[in-house]
């Protein structure tokens, strides 16, 4: 199996950026945690992070037959992009939609997620054990299909 993990714009800055909300690990931290669950699971898996929109949206189209599913933590862009939701129901593959913070408990704009309806499920609020469910959730997903 092999899962696409995208991180959206600001995630570069984890680890310094508002410790209190999103943790004190850094990206790298994350990825070096997920990279080991998947080595258990055997799971391949490509960690990649962009504050650019179309950039996740050309990483999503480009996964169309090279990956099993999607792990998605879009950030800010989560309540903003049609254009992430539009690629994300265009490939057909199985996207987990993951936050470090509980999206439903803080700002109000933070409560909707554009893209919540074209994945298969959400994982908010557990800081970066968010990103071990997501891993969790599409080996899952994968193994039932």
């Amino acid at each position: 199996m092999k899962a696409l993990f995208l991180n959206g714009p600001n995630l570069n800055l984890l680890g310094t950026r508002q410790p209190e909300v999103y943790g004190r690990q850094t990206l790298a931290d994350i990825e070096a945690l997920v990279r080991a669950r998947a080595t258990e699971l055997g799971v391949e898996i490509d960690f990649r992070q962009s504050n650019h929109e179309g950039e996740l949206v050309t990483w999503i189209q480009e996964a169309r037959g090279r990956f099993d599913a999607i792990v998605l933590n879009a950030a800010a862009y989560t309540h903003t992009s049609v254009a992430l939701r539009d690629a994300i129901a265009a490939v057909s593959i199985p996207t987990v939609e993951i936050h470090l913070s509980n999206i439903h408990a803080r700002e109000e704009f933070r409560h909707r997620s554009l893209i919540a309806p074209v994945c298969r499920g959400q994982i908010s609020g557990f800081g970066f054990q968010s990103y071990l469910l997501g891993l969790q959730a599409v080996v899952t997903l994968n193994e039932r299909s």
